[in-house]
């Protein structure tokens, strides 16, 4: 499949999954809302994206009052996505998701749509409910423009499904320069396997959900010394868009205030110039620096712990913290990971974890330090 977009399109995307909330917390403020979508479009912003799942609906709902209801259907493109692991327990329910999809946005097709999140613990879902098949018969009805899937899984499982299914128009993954070289996500080896394959390139998480509009005092540092007027999501976001084969970077704004800094570099958007290539290359060697915990998440430390403690999980949210200054954030992911298992304060020091740590680490303490710090 060839890059088939424009050359000049507006590099920056709407994504629809953090809208602003009123007081509840819970309904989204679709007046705040609106007056987003309007500088968005006003600065020659087009593409949306929103998803099936994205707030238990509430966000296909509220694009329908602030973008269809007032705007020429011409005017955008739109982009959702349907989940076939998450709440669908067989074929019939994940393909009804489609329809009602329509029906929330009442946008009478969509510009482009996504089989959602694939990885290698439900990508088989996918082949299972004949889901390709049936987004191809959609788009032969014309009510799909462009069809990809995104994509949360190893380079050798995007190779696979590139090679199985070299009819898709574009896929999204996430990148930035945080994850560029982290096995985990593998940033870098997807974008060069996309490229490989010369599919087009949807962004996600440009800015890490957020953490590199804040990230450590020593990547702020480096960011106001080569310009003291550009704000830190502006070198993450500028970063993504200059690379080759991009469609558009999603920017998940909840506020009139994010909408418009990314606007104010991104409406007359300019690729990064080599020295400030230079500046994302210290930034990321700063990140690179902290002295994380080491833990390659082999789990050889769980599987003998008396109190169930989800060791690697408590270590990785313990290292975006130091990384990203993840604060109360943190806190939440701590709370998650460790729902219905031991704490790190849960710990009896029996030493069974050392014992088994190919890494040798000093778990025990770093449990320690990790249940003083995130509990």
């Amino acid at each position: 499949m060839s890059d088939w977009f424009g050359k000049d399109v507006f590099k920056l995307g709407f994504g629809l999954m953090r809208l602003p909330k009123l007081a509840d917390g819970k309904a989204i403020d679709v007046e705040q809302v609106k007056q987003m979508v309007d500088l968005f479009l006003e600065a020659g912003g087009t593409y949306f994206d929103t998803a099936y799942v994205y707030d238990e609906g509430r966000s296909e709902e509220a694009i329908k009052l602030a973008l269809v209801d007032r705007y020429p259907r011409e005017s955008y493109t739109l982009a959702t996505k349907l989940n076939a692991w998450l709440g669908s327990p067989d074929e019939a329910t994940a393909k009804k998701q489609f329809e009602i999809s329509l029906q929330r946005t009442g946008a009478g097709y969509f510009d482009y749509y996504l089989l959602h999140a694939l990885q290698r613990n439900n990508y088989t879902v996918y082949e299972n409910y004949g889901l390709w098949d049936f987004v191809k018969e959609q788009k032969a009805k014309g009510l799909i423009k462009h069809y990809g899937f995104s994509f949360h899984g190893d380079p050798d499982l995007l190779e696979e499904l590139l090679t199985a299914h070299p009819d898709v128009d574009f896929i999204q993954l996430q990148i930035n320069y945080a994850d560029w070289e982290n096995p985990d996500v593998a940033s870098r080896a997807c974008w060069e396997i996309a490229r490989k394959h010369n599919v087009s390139v949807t962004v996600m998480e440009p800015i890490k959900g957020g953490a590199l509009a804040n990230p450590i005092p020593q990547v702020q540092e480096i960011f106001k010394k080569a310009n003291p007027d550009l704000s830190c999501a502006s070198w993450a976001i500028r970063y993504v868009a200059s690379l080759e084969g991009i469609i558009t970077v999603l920017s998940g704004m909840s506020n009139l205030a994010q909408m418009e800094d990314n606007l104010s570099y991104m409406k007359d958007f300019h690729p990064l110039t080599e020295a400030e290539q230079q500046v994302i290359v210290a930034a990321r060697a700063a990140l690179d620096a902290v002295d994380t915990i080491k833990c390659t998440a082999c789990h050889y430390c769980t599987e003998g712990c008396p109190m169930g403690i989800p060791i690697p999980e408590i270590f990785a949210v313990r290292n975006d913290d130091m990384l990203f200054n993840r604060g109360e954030g943190a806190k939440r992911s701590y709370a998650w990971v460790t729902n219905d298992k031991g704490k790190a304060s849960d710990c009896i020091q029996c030493g069974q974890c050392e014992g088994a740590c190919p890494q040798h680490l000093p778990i025990i303490t770093y449990l320690q330090d990790c249940a003083a710090k995130l509990e």
